[in-house]
């Protein structure tokens, strides 16, 4: 039988059965006190008992460390994940031991998110979908893969939020001029320092063009070797895109103009292109923006922006899919944001 205590306001239950080792929790009520003791003598008695050691003994936040060192590098999207890792891992929720986190946790760490803290600014419901997604995945490699005992992920009990509707950004009239001027590289002073305007970083214009000419995602622009590059057939050859497919991407003029101007071009090395990484490339767009006083701008609307581009060039579907790299006309629909005033020149 178990053995029930009472220690100040606090009860603990003690579960002593030859041959599994001696079983102990702490619990606000008697009642949950009994429930819970009687739910592990009957694993014994079933023979599923698993010991909730290793549960007591690890954190949320020891499971993110671990997952980012073995998991998340094997991933197309491991620069990115390890980015939210590491956030997860600052946030309070990593301090809770695996045993003590419940759809309750969850579901407190979800609102949290949604309407921010004095530290941390509330995202959108499509960034805490993705979040929960990864603490989910995290938690379900440790119990199939690391032996740490869950009796049932707690992000699968617990509403998710609502998903952002489809981005349909483009640039308007005079933001592009203005944007193309932030992004260009400043000049420097008589004293070497950056004046005013124009931004620091040398590859960012060029990768900005670059995604606007070709519809590249971020990640396949980063990826981009100078082997890869062809500039007198007029294309890039992508080894791993999304999809996990490799496609050539056609060259415009300026593109390849864009490419042939870079101070590196070398079409027998193997050395990337662009040699920056994700998040400084984000938050050199980021302020570039804020300069040009362009709102609610993101590097990937650059694929909208150009999808619909190549649209008004392309009139077959399937020369467009092959440019973009999508695989359904479905797909494709959600970065096709024609302007209704282009539309109607067309019509006459």
């Amino acid at each position: 039988m178990a053995s029930i205590t009472r220690r100040g306001q606090y009860w603990r239950a003690f579960v002593r059965r030859t041959p599994h080792p001696t079983q102990t929790a702490t619990f606000d009520t008697k009642a949950e006190a009994e429930a819970w003791a009687r739910h592990i003598e009957s694993e014994m008695d079933r023979g599923s008992f698993r010991d909730r050691a290793l549960a007591k003994q690890h954190s949320l936040g020891d499971l993110f460390a671990r997952y980012a060192k073995e998991v998340s590098p094997q991933k197309k999207g491991g620069t990115l994940e390890l980015l939210r890792l590491r956030k997860l891992e600052g946030d309070p929720i990593a301090q809770l031991k695996v045993a003590a986190i419940t759809s309750t946790c969850i579901a407190r760490y979800r609102d949290r998110r949604l309407t921010g803290t004095s530290v941390r600014k509330p995202v959108s419901g499509s960034t805490v979908n993705r979040e929960l997604t990864l603490i989910g995945h995290v938690l379900s490699v440790a119990q199939k893969e690391w032996g740490i005992p869950i009796d049932a992920n707690p992000v699968s009990q617990i509403r998710r939020p609502k998903e952002n509707k489809a981005r349909s950004r483009r640039l308007g009239i005079g933001e592009e001029e203005r944007l193309l001027a932030e992004i260009s590289l400043g000049t420097r002073s008589g004293k070497g320092t950056f004046e005013a305007g124009g931004s620091r970083n040398q590859f960012l214009l060029p990768i900005v063009i670059l995604a606007i000419e070709t519809a590249m995602r971020r990640s396949e622009l980063l990826s981009l070797r100078w082997s890869d590059v062809q500039l007198v057939e007029r294309y890039v050859r992508l080894h791993d895109t999304k999809n996990g497919e490799a496609r050539d991407v056609p060259l415009s003029s300026r593109a390849v103009s864009t490419l042939a101007a870079l101070s590196a071009c070398d079409p027998s090395s193997t050395a990337p292109v662009f040699p920056i990484s994700a998040e400084a490339l984000k938050k050199a767009f980021v302020r570039a923006c804020e300069r040009a006083h362009i709102e609610d701008f993101h590097f990937h609307d650059l694929r909208h922006e150009a999808t619909s581009r190549l649209a008004e060039r392309l009139d077959n579907v399937l020369e467009l899919g092959a440019v973009t790299g999508h695989k359904s006309v479905q797909m494709l629909r959600r970065y096709y944001h024609p302007r209704a005033a282009d539309l109607a020149l067309k019509l006459g």
